[in-house]
């Protein structure tokens, strides 16, 4: 019945009735439903009355109209499109994609239309002031002192005191990912496998509720340093990889003009990971203890992967970038050495799964 999905006036006037309505399976924060109107297949989703909703619908619908301007420059999507909203009930309908299994080398796809995604915000945010998408993204904030503070104190904890220098270092590190990129990026937030539809065309993004404006490098650097922020977390072969943030570098000089992040800009954002342990747990926990303390007397599964895998891995992933060429030299050999001990104190501690579920 029709009735089940509760699509106001406006909506059905501009859209359709519904018809063949199906309630799929959504997080709590959100109802989400498959229907057809007026013969167009949609998908809609509303969000449920709770702490920030508002907030979250006006990203959501601000992001995915940022980034349906870069479909109409290029002809190429990386999100539905977006066929209607309603403010008051907190729903939008989307246009439904024909999305389809990942392929063995989904990375490479899901680097290109992330940034693309990324370049959606424009070279100049003045150009966007007073618009809607200028003021309901908000800016990305990066990790702080008290997650410095909070990874030194796990350092201690191992056996393995900073080094002279480590955390001036670390300190500056906070400095740069604070600054004001030298270009906006448009961030999904979330950008996990789950969020990514693999479609004939590309990938397209959804479920922008997070979004955020800043630098791409954050997210670009999610290939690498194991999806943070996801309950799916892995770790691509090394070949892949490469092709993958290859892909991601020829995609963004292509719609922007300009370099994509450098290794040392990959270097510094793997790092601003690894410092937040709020990046080891599920949304709903954040910001409630030291994840990072916590670790140290207890491991526990999110997803496909423990905390303790998840640190080790974004421990040698730093200690992988952070060399002479980047400003973190002193920091990435501390994260070798770390990772080594960690290796020991945590022998159950395998490598993450190379295949996401």
């Amino acid at each position: 019945m029709w009735s089940s999905l509760p699509l106001g006036e406006r909506l059905r006037a501009e859209l359709g009735r519904p018809r063949k309505v199906r309630r799929l399976v959504s997080s709590p924060r959100s109802r989400v439903w498959r229907a057809e109107l007026a013969g167009t297949q949609v998908v809609v989703k509303q969000l449920v009355d709770s702490p920030g909703a508002d907030d979250r619908f006006a990203r959501e619908a601000a992001a995915l109209s940022l980034a349906a301007r870069r479909a109409g420059r290029t002809g190429r999507p990386v999100v539905p499109a977006l066929l209607g909203a309603d403010p008051a009930a907190r729903m939008l309908v989307l246009e439904r994609v024909a999305d389809r299994a990942p392929g063995p080398d989904w990375q490479v796809d899901y680097a290109t239309a992330l940034a693309g995604l990324h370049a959606s915000a424009p070279a100049d945010l003045d150009d966007l002031a007073g618009t809607a998408p200028a003021t309901d993204i908000p800016a990305w904030t990066g990790p702080t002192g008290r997650d410095l503070g909070c990874f030194l104190a796990l350092a201690r904890t191992l056996d393995v005191p900073a080094p002279p220098g480590a955390r001036a270092e670390a300190e500056a590190l906070l400095a740069r990912l604070s600054a004001v990129p030298v270009r906006h990026a448009l961030l999904h937030g979330d950008p996990c496998p789950g969020n990514d539809l693999h479609t004939a065309d590309g990938v397209r993004f959804v479920d922008f509720e997070q979004s955020s404006l800043g630098p791409g490098a954050v997210e670009f650097a999610y290939l690498r340093i194991g999806f943070p922020t996801c309950w799916c977390s892995t770790a691509a072969p090394a070949a892949v990889l490469a092709e993958a943030e290859a892909a991601y570098r020829a995609a963004w000089r292509a719609a922007t003009g300009t370099e994509a992040p450098t290794p040392a800009d990959l270097a510094d954002a793997c790092a601003g990971w690894l410092l937040r342990g709020d990046a080891l747990v599920p949304k709903a926990q954040r910001g409630t203890a030291d994840q990072l303390a916590r670790m140290q007397h207890a491991d526990w599964t999110w997803g496909n992967a423990t905390a303790r895998r998840r640190v080790l891995h974004r421990l040698r992933a730093v200690a992988a970038l952070a060399d002479a060429d980047t400003a973190l030299p002193v920091f990435g050999r501390f994260c070798a050495t770390l990772a080594t001990r960690a290796r020991t104190a945590w022998p159950t501690a395998g490598p993450l799964p190379s295949e996401r579920p």
